[in-house]
Formats: C-alpha cells, sequence, structure tokens
C-alpha cells in the first residue's frame, strides 16, 4: 500500500488539525520499509520515477564479504545477525540493514550496502575476528 510522506496532514501550532486544501500528489507517495532477513534469497523489482528499476532484497542466505588486508573479495554463507546498530527492534528480529554486525562462515563482518535498496549485501570483515 502506498504511504505518503507529505506534510500537508501536520498540526497547527495550537494543536488543532490543518484542513487539507489539495489533494495527495504523486511525487509524495511512498513504500514501507524493506526489512531484509535471514533465509532463503527473495527479492521484489519495484518501478521507480522515471522508469528505473530497484531490487528490493526481502530475505537473503549469502553476502559478498571483502576482507580490507588482502583487498579480495568472495561470496559467503550468512549465519546470524549480532547487532544492529540502527534499531534495537531490528537487533531482536534479525533485520539486515547498513551498519550492522553479522556472522558469516568468515567471521564477523559490517554491512556496508542497503540491502533494501540495492538488493545485494555487500560487507566488509572486522580485523579482530579473522579466521
Amino acid at each position: 500500500m502506498t504511504q505518503s510522506h507529505g506534510s500537508q496532514y501536520k498540526k497547527k501550532p495550537t494543536g488543532g488539525t490543518k484542513r487539507a486544501w489539495r489533494g495527495k500528489r504523486a511525487y509524495e507517495a511512498g513504500s514501507e520499509p524493506t526489512e531484509t532477513t535471514l533465509g532463503p534469497a527473495k527479492k521484489r523489482w519495484v518501478e521507480t520515477r522515471g522508469g528505473g528499476l530497484k531490487v528490493r532484497l526481502a530475505a537473503a542466505d549469502s553476502a559478498v564479504v571483502t576482507d580490507k588486508a588482502s583487498g579480495k573479495s568472495s561470496k559467503s554463507k550468512l549465519l546470524r545477525v549480532i547487532r544492529n546498530p540502527a534499531n534495537v527492534d531490528y537487533q531482536r528480529r534479525g533485520v539486515i540493514t547498513k551498519g550492522a554486525i553479522v556472522e558469516t562462515e568468515l567471521g564477523q563482518a559490517r554491512v556496508t550496502s542497503r540491502p533494501g535498496q540495492d538488493g545485494v549485501i555487500n560487507a566488509i570483515l572486522l580485523e579482530k575476528t579473522q579466521k
């Protein structure tokens, strides 16, 4: 369902509600956030303004992990979400966002991509947990 990101439904300084002076516009339309979780890979394609495509990653079971020391990248299986500083609730539910710390087969890694926008999980291996 479409979500409105317009400012016409804010309140007056007195606390009363403003009366809508026009209808909603197409450019104010948005959508619910895609909360990527662990599981079999599931992608969704969304048409953007201008006719482009955006890939939303609903669930993922692997990530492209880069080792900064060697400069090599490899696909690795995701095991669990350790920490998500974006939201405590996301951490409890295991939602993967940019900045989340995940455990992979290669060790702990920090997510550098935006899975709900990019359609892929890229991560950098944390140095203290390298195997």
